[in-house]
Parts: structure tokens; C-alpha cells; sequence
């Protein structure tokens, strides 16, 4: 299973998959971050649905489409409220739920941010482990083929490479 999970640096807005995580808030409000790139570079239809789906709890996920993105849907990880911190349960939650909305969708790749290490201020080793071990335990479970972790610095892609090393074979 070691072997569907892919870690890279880049912008994961033009990663091609069949869906994207999105480090949200509980607000769906797409403001800096991931959601900013999100916003800015799928236009707006995607915070129009958002905006539809309305406040979710704190460690939920919610699907919309990904309007100009390459990915078909866009997974909305809420792992902080708007203008929190993430915390471990917040962040262990979101993730399984992102999982989830995936299974739901049929998804088979999926692409993730370093949710919650951003904005929402996670520890990115923290951040890396958990990721980690909930993508180990989707792939188990069959909830998706393959995962991707799109990082946006070295030393988010260092943690992660580190954290999937850990995990042994």
C-alpha cells in the first residue's frame, strides 16, 4: 500500500486527481492558504457552493465541485474554525471525513495539503504523522487508490518523507 502514496512538492491546485482537499475552515469561507488558491484559481463557483452548503461542524468535510481546477471534486477538510488553530482531533477528524466524502464520490486518487499546518497553525511533524497513518488506514480500508501529498515548502515535504519512512513496509 506504501507504494500508492506520493509525496511532492508543488501547487496543489494543478495536481491532477480526481479530487483535491482543501485545509478549510467550519465557515467554508475561502480565504488565504489552500483555500485562497483554491479560490483564486477555480473561480468563483466553487465558493458559491460553499456558501450553499453553509457552516459545518469542526472536524467534518464537505464535497463541491472543483470548477476550474483539473480534479473533479473538491473536499473541504474544516480542521479549524475561521480565525482558529487546528488541534489534533480536529485535524484527525477532518481527515477521516475527507475520506469518507471521497469513498462516497468514488474517488480513486486524491490529492492533500498539509491540512491544518498552515494558517491553522498544526505542528507540521504532527501534521505529517497524522496525515500519514489516516492515509495508510484509507488505503487499508479501500476508500481510495491513491494519494498524493501536495506540499508547498521543503520542510513540509521533509516532515511528510520522514513520516512516510516511519511507517515501515
Amino acid at each position: 500500500m506504501r507504494e500508492n502514496i506520493h509525496i511532492m512538492l508543488g501547487d496543489i491546485t494543478d495536481v491532477e486527481a480526481d479530487a483535491i482537499v482543501n485545509a478549510a475552515n467550519s465557515e467554508l469561507i475561502l480565504g488565504g492558504g489552500v483555500a485562497g488558491a483554491v479560490r483564486r484559481k477555480a473561480g468563483p463557483s466553487v465558493q458559491a457552493e460553499c456558501d450553499k452548503i453553509g457552516s459545518i461542524k469542526l472536524g467534518e468535510a464537505a464535497v463541491t465541485t472543483a470548477g476550474n481546477l483539473k480534479a473533479r471534486y473538491v473536499i473541504h477538510a474544516a480542521s479549524m474554525r475561521l480565525g482558529g488553530d487546528a488541534t489534533h482531533e480536529s485535524l484527525v477528524n477532518s481527515i477521516k471525513n475527507s475520506f469518507l466524502r471521497a469513498k462516497e464520490k468514488g474517488v480513486r486518487s486524491i490529492a492533500i495539503p498539509a491540512v491544518g499546518a498552515g494558517v491553522a497553525g498544526f505542528p507540521i511533524r504532527q501534521c505529517a504523522e497524522i496525515l500519514m497513518n489516516e492515509a495508510m488506514l484509507a488505503l487499508s480500508a479501500g476508500a481510495v487508490g491513491e494519494i498524493k501529498f501536495v506540499l508547498f515548502d521543503q520542510t513540509a515535504w521533509d516532515a511528510f518523507s520522514e513520516a512516510y519512512e516511519s511507517l515501515g513496509d
